[in-house]
């Protein structure tokens, strides 16, 4: 048997444990949002409650039948419907951000991405939701959505969610893309450059960004006779086109094309072509292709948002918009603990050792620590 030195100083070890998760997710909540209670219920009963409907998938119902120290489903709807759909938009941001924002550097220029994601709606549409149930393409057996649209960070090791709105009928995509670009501004942050999606491509958007000075990669939406003999072709190259919408307002834009070569990708040969509409950045082709193909972090976002999404069939437009917030927090605390408690100590760019702490492990933390806390029952009583 060998036995250390005795001046030999041994490191100790540190450890992340389910209760420093769920603290990190609670901590958010409790500091940006005031329910008023009487009686022995707390926020913070509320709070467990909504994460673990999300962590569980489950819904108001379920959950409060699966555990024994929840408060009753009445208790949970009632002081639910305390919450302000006003005061959620105003603190949004500090609810997703207090935490991750100590590892953003304000003096550091970030790319950025805005997309919107829906959730399907399958029931009826009166007064109190109208202006917030959206149509579309039909999608898992419908056409109506409960929309939010997001501003998120897509830097490597950095794919924060900044903020989240509910989209309302009666607002327009500058109207959100004022709101984001404010906040940036408030944060301090600088942009790189700004990825948006083809809903954005319209005159409007254009133009506000033009004015603003905001630089930006749009991909190019296949219509008309000269997008289209634009977007033909074996070489990359970059021109200029005159955007018109129906009230005769017109914006020049700078059009870039890349070629890529398929070679059997998704069963497809031959060349494809990919126009952007690119403003305030001189990147090569191949480069600004690939620096939009980064916005596809916005879209891992959502499917992780999905998995910790609590289920609900209510109309009501507030307890919606607050799962949504408590599904984002989830993901941006993962990404926290993950960047604060595994970068790999080293010379060079930053690095993370992803595969120690992956987000099923988190999400499975803080379901432990939850089942505990709320003691899951595990005896049911027999009618014979």
């Amino acid at each position: 048997m060998s036995f250390l030195p005795f001046h030999s100083r041994t490191c100790d070890k540190v450890e992340l444990r389910p209760k420093q998760c769920i603290d990190t997710v609670l901590k958010p909540l409790l500091d940006n949002i005031n329910i008023k209670i009487n009686g022995p219920l707390n926020s913070k009963d509320l709070f467990y409650a909504g994460i673990c409907m999300a962590v569980d998938k489950s819904s108001v119902h379920s959950a409060s039948k699966h555990y024994q120290e929840i408060p009753c489903e009445t208790s949970l709807r009632y002081h639910l419907r305390k919450l302000s759909l006003e005061e959620l938009v105003q603190v949004n941001e500090n609810i997703l951000l207090q935490g991750s924002v100590s590892t953003l550097r304000s003096e550091k220029k970030y790319e950025f991405a805005i997309d919107f994601t829906n959730d399907p709606y399958y029931g009826k549409v009166d007064s109190s939701n109208e202006e917030y149930v959206i149509r579309s393409q039909a999608k898992k057996s419908t056409n109506s959505f409960y929309s939010y649209v997001s501003l998120s960070i897509i830097n490597k090791n950095e794919r924060y969610s900044l903020a989240v709105l509910p989209v309302e009928r009666n607002k327009t995509k500058v109207d959100y893309l004022t709101y984001f670009m404010n906040l940036i501004m408030k944060l301090n942050f600088s942009i790189k450059v700004l990825c948006l999606d083809r809903e954005f491509y319209s005159v409007d958007v254009f133009e506000f960004l033009q004015h603003n000075e905001i630089p930006h990669i749009t991909p190019v939406v296949r219509r008309g006779k000269e997008i289209k003999q634009l977007l033909d072709g074996r070489k990359a190259k970059s021109a200029e086109y005159v955007m018109k919408n129906a009230q005769k307002k017109e914006v020049h834009l700078d059009i870039v094309i890349d070629v890529k070569y398929l070679k059997g990708k998704r069963g497809k040969y031959g060349c494809e072509n990919l126009g952007f509409v690119v403003y305030g950045v001189k990147w090569l082709p191949r480069k600004i292709s690939n620096v939009y193909r980064r916005r596809f972090a916005i879209e891992s976002s959502y499917r992780m948002r999905n998995i910790v999404k609590p289920r609900t069939s209510t109309r009501d437009v507030t307890f919606r918009y607050f799962f949504t917030l408590i599904s984002f927090l989830l993901r941006n605390a993962w990404l926290y603990l993950q960047k604060k408690h595994f970068t790999i100590v080293k010379p060079g760019p930053l690095t993370i050792d992803e595969d120690k702490f992956r987000f099923a492990r988190f999400i499975l933390f803080v379901e432990e620590w939850l089942r505990r806390k709320l003691r899951i029952q595990l005896v049911v009583q027999c009618l014979r």
